[in-house]
């Protein structure tokens, strides 16, 4: 069998919102883009990906149309480390992080899309994991800024059987907001998003400490700052999160080299795919530092966040991005039902996206 196009698709996800627009990169949003990866092959299989597509789709996309996407046409797509590996020593004179990354992501999430398929398994059990139904979500709430907002969403998330709750708020009262609404046995983590200096990650650390944060995450700017990250880890007292701004195994082996994380956080679109997520799960364990992906996004990679997840030893969260639509193309499987989210039970990624609603919502 051989892969005989590389196609990618634009969509726009309109968001339903209640009150004013949240915060996503800096600005409000009222939509999510989302970029897609179709692999066909002449025996008549279709893989599914997805490419980080939030505000640098067009880079991601130029990769994939321009690069990645003629390199693979022709390859046998069983072969999924070779391409994987060969691609990135041909390009990692363009980056080793970036749309470069992203775009060899969307790539490997559709060819181990492809190979479940033609096992006739669910990709979880392909990486060799053992039957769960579900897996525990947490509601990874947006940026408010304001505490009633995030009081509010709070109790919403909770209402719906959300048992986890992350916040993306930099300020004490919007954390605190959030606790006093949830009580003491709800899990909070915080999302900052690299906003401070070391020292004032470690200040900040240590007054958000009373309202009990599961985690810290993401405190210091530049994320490359390990050292930073680690001492936060060190004075402040809190545990901390991070890794969706990591390229590959090896950011996260530095990472774990410098004592930075308790919690690891690679992204399955933005870090090279099912492959390098792999590698960063076998290292991350090696090291005794637990895995919990990032995967705020709603499209194939979602899906293989969840399968990869359903492939650890130990059970792990999947985060699900406090969104809600009125049309996405995977349906009901990335809607969570009482806190927890379904593992796909069909081949390869379980489902593929409705024809109707990408049609409806593509925009390139």
């Amino acid at each position: 069998m051989k892969i005989t196009r590389v196609q990618t698709l634009v969509l726009n996800l309109p968001m339903v919102i209640e009150g004013a627009p949240p915060m996503l990169g800096g600005r409000p949003r009222t939509s999510i883009d989302m970029l897609l990866v179709r692999i066909d092959t002449d025996g008549g299989v279709t893989g599914w990906g997805e490419a980080f597509g939030h505000r640098i789709f067009p880079a991601t996309r130029a990769a994939i149309d321009t690069l990645l996407g003629p390199m693979c046409v022709g390859r046998d797509p069983s072969q999924i480390a070779a391409i994987n590996d060969e691609m990135q020593r041909l390009l990692h004179g363009i980056g080793r992080n970036g749309p470069v990354i992203y775009a060899l992501s969307g790539i490997d999430i559709a060819l181990w899309d492809i190979a479940g398929k033609v096992a006739g398994v669910p990709l979880y059990r392909l990486l060799g994991g053992s039957p769960r139904a579900d897996l525990p979500a947490y509601a990874s709430l947006l940026r408010y800024g304001a505490a009633d907002a995030v009081a509010r969403y709070t109790v919403q998330a909770l209402g719906r059987g959300y048992r986890l709750i992350k916040l993306h708020e930099i300020t004490v009262p919007e954390v605190k907001a959030a606790r006093e609404v949830a009580g003491a046995g709800i899990p909070i983590m915080i999302d900052t998003n690299c906003p401070w200096t070391v020292a004032q990650a470690v200040e900040m650390a240590r007054r958000l400490a009373p309202f009990d944060p599961h985690w810290l995450e993401e405190p210091v700017w530049p994320p490359e700052n390990l050292a930073g990250l680690a001492e936060v880890r060190a004075r402040g007292g809190l545990p901390t999160a991070a890794g969706e701004n990591y390229g590959t195994v090896w950011e996260f082996r530095r990472a774990f080299e410098a004592g930075a994380l308790t919690y690891a956080q690679p992204s399955v679109t933005k870090i090279g795919g099912v492959t390098e997520m792999r590698r960063v799960m076998t290292v991350a364990e090696a090291f005794g530092v637990q895995v919990v992906p990032h995967s705020a996004y709603f499209g194939p990679g979602l899906l293989a966040s969840i399968h990869c997840i359903a492939a650890m030893p130990t059970e792990s969260w999947v985060e699900r991005f406090y969104c809600d639509f009125a049309d996405n193309p995977l349906g009901d499987a990335i809607h969570p039902e009482n806190g927890r989210i379904a593992v796909p039970q069909g081949p390869g990624l379980g489902v593929d996206p409705d024809p109707r609603m990408l049609e409806k919502l593509r925009t390139s």
